[in-house]
């Protein structure tokens, strides 16, 4: 972007929106920009000078205003969009190697025969094997437009020499569902990690096919899932609502009032529901858990949520840049405005979720405290919820941080625990998929060995990260479970993972206990 683009910018944004940049104000920032570009003692980096302008500028507004490069704008962009352009891998780096965990069914890569447990080694004759280039670089190698080809060289166990491979870029999904089974007799379980333009899809297919399954109660879950699309939010809230009901209205200093209501028959508008939410869940989680909750449709249960009700509009600038500026505020149905403070700043604001954890909050509901102020009325049954910094669950569920030490903390941080999977899956897969060969067998009688802990503890050891026996014992159950639900996913799929790591989440314990018992005695069934 030329530096004069930053001008013409603002020349282009004051004809097209109600208030028009102060003209004094806009000519002091040309002056700027023309004394840099005519005077400066040095030649400038033009573009990164404007990027930091504009990044310096969005700053001062809100935390969630931001500039994304023209470079980056596609990246940011997938997630939303629910797909990609590339060969369809997951992969991990062992020893500097890029190493295949999983094929995406039905993509390029398992088309032309790649499997689990290949090497890269070099991508279009360049090598990327034992040259440490960066994770980056590597996905940039091969990623590329739908259609376009990319040369890999692999090398396979039980293969003497490397294998040639050309395969056919194509569009590859990124699915914000995680897993949908039945946790338990009569009740499914769906968990969202994000809210894009494929949610509502899945989500659909997801829910008929429980329904199959005898589904009648159903457990939501929006742990940590960060938020996304406001229209995906929107059609979630619309399937548990009947016809009518606002579900989420925005509005800013120059945006209009909006107001989204339901609109058609929903896929699960009868039917017991509990919602999930933690401190990561936010945004478009909170539209749906702030609806739901508001119209006594669900009972929240886990942990204030991260307090995000600013609404962000993609702007295009003169580049192929983007900035994504806040232009409204939503509210949920009684009112409540959920946005957490950020007028200390935004590195106070980032630092929010940690001074909750050292107030105490995550683990003592009597840590919270809201003002009166800030009490609103649900608007069936006339239960008390709470605006400001979030949603308020209606059962809390502390954070267990006995068996979080350290040394558990740092070894995962380190990609220990993942290294040591992978090393045991790539020297095991065989055994594993020939004793393993449904999902359930493996629940029931795979446990993490002796051995299996000892490879951790020696590759932990050898990185410079050792503990105590008392220590180790203490992170033991939660490194077994990991463990065992990261080679889950290796062997079965993703939703395998969920099905091991979710046997010990005291949220979702909680939500069957309700569900199976006392769910109907809070008044909230249809």
């Amino acid at each position: 972007m030329k530096i004069q683009s930053l001008f013409a910018a603002l020349l282009l944004f004051s004809g097209l929106y109600a208030q028009p940049f102060n003209p004094i104000q806009q000519q002091k920032l040309h002056q700027a920009v023309g004394a840099i570009n005519a005077l400066y003692v040095d030649t400038v980096d033009q573009e990164k000078l404007v990027a930091i302008a504009i990044e310096g500028m969005l700053k001062e507004l809100d935390p969630h205003s931001t500039y994304i490069p023209q470079k980056e704008v596609q990246r940011a962009n997938e997630v939303i969009d629910g797909s990609f352009e590339g060969i369809g891998i997951q992969f991990q780096m062992l020893n500097d190697t890029l190493f295949v965990v999983q094929t995406i069914s039905g993509c390029p890569a398992q088309k032309v025969g790649i499997l689990p447990s290949d090497r890269f080694i070099s991508v279009n004759e360049e090598p990327i094997a034992g040259v440490k280039m960066p994770n980056s670089e590597i996905m940039k190698r091969l990623r590329g437009p739908a259609g376009t080809t990319v040369s890999v060289s692999v090398i396979r166990q039980g293969v003497p020499e490397p294998i040639d491979f050309t395969i056919t870029r194509g569009k590859i999904p990124i699915y914000s569902l995680d897993a949908a089974y039945m946790i338990a007799p009569n009740i499914g379980y769906i968990k969202l990690n994000s809210f894009s333009t494929t949610t509502m899809d899945e989500f659909q297919t997801a829910l008929k096919s429980l329904k199959k399954q005898k589904m009648k109660q159903l457990i939501l879950d929006l742990q940590g899932n960060g938020g996304g699309l406001l229209q995906a939010a929107i059609g979630l809230s619309d399937e548990f609502l009947s016809k009518d009901k606002l579900i989420v209205y925005t509005q800013g200093a120059y945006q209009r009032k909006s107001v989204a209501k339901s609109t058609k028959e929903g896929l699960f508008e009868i039917g017991d529901l509990v919602v999930l939410i933690d401190e990561y869940s936010a945004s478009a989680s909170e539209i749906v858990s702030g609806a739901l909750q508001d119209w006594d449709r669900a009972l929240v249960i886990g942990r204030r949520s991260f307090g995000k009700g600013l609404v962000q509009r993609p702007i295009a600038l003169l580049d192929g840049s983007l900035i994504r500026l806040t232009t409204a505020r939503y509210y949920t149905p009684t009112g409540r405005y959920i946005q957490k403070p950020y007028n200390k700043g935004i590195e106070n604001y980032k630092k929010d979720l940690i001074e909750r954890y050292n107030n105490g909050e995550l683990q003592h509901s009597d840590s919270i405290h809201f003002p009166d102020s800030l009490k609103y009325t649900t608007l069936r049954l006339g239960r008390t919820v709470y605006g400001g910094g979030g949603i308020m669950p209606d059962i809390f569920i502390p954070l267990d941080t006995t068996r979080f030490t350290t040394y558990h903390r740092n070894i995962l941080a380190k990609g220990i625990v993942n290294a040591t999977v992978i090393g045991h899956i790539d020297q095991n897969r065989k055994k594993l998929t020939d004793t393993y060969k449904k999902f359930d067998t493996y629940a029931e009688k795979f446990s993490v060995d002796d051995d299996l802990l000892n490879t951790l503890r020696k590759k932990a050891a050898e990185a410079k990260l050792t503990c105590n026996d008392d220590e180790f014992e203490q992170s033991k159950p939660m490194l077994c479970l990991q463990m065992k639900a990261m080679i889950a996913r290796d062997i079965f799929n993703n939703e395998a993972f969920f099905k091991v790591i979710n046997t010990d989440d005291a949220s979702i314990r909680k939500a069957i206990e309700m569900l199976s018992g006392d769910y109907e005695k809070l008044g909230l069934k249809n």
